[in-house]
């Protein structure tokens, strides 16, 4: 089979610390491992080369200034220099990985990934200038892309209210987990004895406040500490700081429990099914999310997980979670005190065979067939 000429936008990665980041990586291993039939050319910026070494060996690199990393210069890129450079690669698809990059009439056929549409449901989740882009142009935007991918059935369900796009007209593609790394590990016990010596709930999201709802967790906590003097258990926060990070620590700062909330920011991957391994549960009060990899990563390390149904977080854990509902401060703090021994053992099997149905292999495969559909479209409908 001729292999397909692919430009992917990697220039979102946000320094690997971010969802999209994640979906990009897990993406690029699941085409290496099914040997997909793409000539795939990586656009990132200049700092980033070394987050995308590892599929260097059958990836092209072409760099894109660091200038152009803040969010407007980048969009501007998108909009200007990246047409001329499309024609030069002789790409045959553009694959953009978050829909705030979408390319206005792009050269080529383009392939765009929707991984939620927060901006909608989340009051303040940007700044002003960031929500009208969000929320205004860029639904216009993708009303005239080839390929639209949704990463969740919850997702393109907002696609269909916010964008009004047909639901016909969306991939709905679940993302994947690297099962090689996330998986139970009997050495993460050392954890407790060498850099955490007291059992833990573990929150990993990126400190952003209020969308990922971490001021109610603390609330939470110190509700579940007051009412449960005998137990032990700390809370654990893992992420790089966001928008209104500042907030979530003074509020960690002036809490009576101060001395056990813990911030480990951000955490490196290599590190992540430690943690997650030896948690007590991992607790995920997000108020939305697109998708949500931190629950099914847990699951699949064999960690009890408490969790929002907001967004897509429903369709993802299904029924091996013990769900909350997120803005309720107590319901989050009884499902801490109903964390034993046998529950967790109950939520861990449940949450093994969960984790099972998502696997980036499948995919790769998913998008690799929306590649092959986008560029077989006659080019009088993927032409400006």
């Amino acid at each position: 089979m001729k292999k397909l000429r692919v430009a992917l936008s990697a220039s979102v990665a946000q320094r690997g610390k971010s969802g999209v980041a994640s979906y990009l990586f897990g993406l690029l291993e699941g085409l290496r491992a099914i040997d997909a039939p793409v000539e795939m050319t990586l656009l990132g910026l200049e700092e980033d080369r070394e987050l995308f070494a590892p599929w260097l060996d059958w990836c092209r690199w072409e760099p894109v200034a660091e200038k152009w990393r803040p969010a407007a210069r980048n969009i501007v890129w998108h909009q200007t220099l990246l047409r001329p450079l499309l024609k030069r690669l002789g790409a045959e698809v553009l694959h953009i990985p978050s829909y705030r990059r979408i390319v206005w009439k792009a050269p080529v056929p383009q392939v765009v990934t929707v991984h939620d549409c927060a901006a909608f449901a989340v009051r303040g989740k940007y700044d002003a200038a960031r929500m009208f882009y969000g929320t205004r142009v860029v639904t216009r935007l993708a009303r005239q892309v080839e390929r639209l991918i949704a990463v969740s059935h919850a997702t393109a369900k907002d696609m269909e209210r916010h964008f009004k796009i047909p639901g016909s007209e969306i991939c709905v593609i679940w993302n994947g987990i690297d099962h090689e790394t996330f998986r139970p590990r009997e050495e993460a016990g050392a954890l407790l004895a060498e850099r955490q010596r007291e059992p833990y709930f573990l929150y990993l999201a990126r400190l952003e406040h209020p969308g990922k709802n971490h001021v109610r967790l603390i609330e939470a906590f110190e509700r579940f500490v007051t009412e449960n003097p005998g137990r032990p258990e700390h809370l654990l926060l893992g992420g790089a700081d966001w928008h209104g990070a500042d907030v979530i620590h003074a509020r960690m700062a002036a809490s009576p429990c101060r001395e056990r909330i813990r911030n480990l920011g951000f955490v490196e991957k290599a590190e992540l099914p430690l943690w997650y391994s030896a948690a007590a549960a991992m607790i995920y009060p997000s108020l939305f999310e697109g998708f949500g990899l931190p629950p099914v990563e847990a699951m699949a390390c064999g960690t009890p997980v408490i969790c929002s149904r907001r967004g897509s977080l429903g369709e993802v854990v299904g029924d091996a979670a013990r769900i909350i509902e997120p803005e309720d401060i107590g319901d989050m703090a009884a499902a801490m005190r109903e964390t034993t021994p046998q529950t967790r053992a109950r939520w861990k099997r449940a949450g093994l065979e969960r984790a099972g149905r998502f696997d980036w292999k499948k995919a790769a495969a998913a998008v690799c067939a929306v590649y092959r559909s986008a560029a077989a479209l006659p080019r009088s409908l993927s032409s400006p």
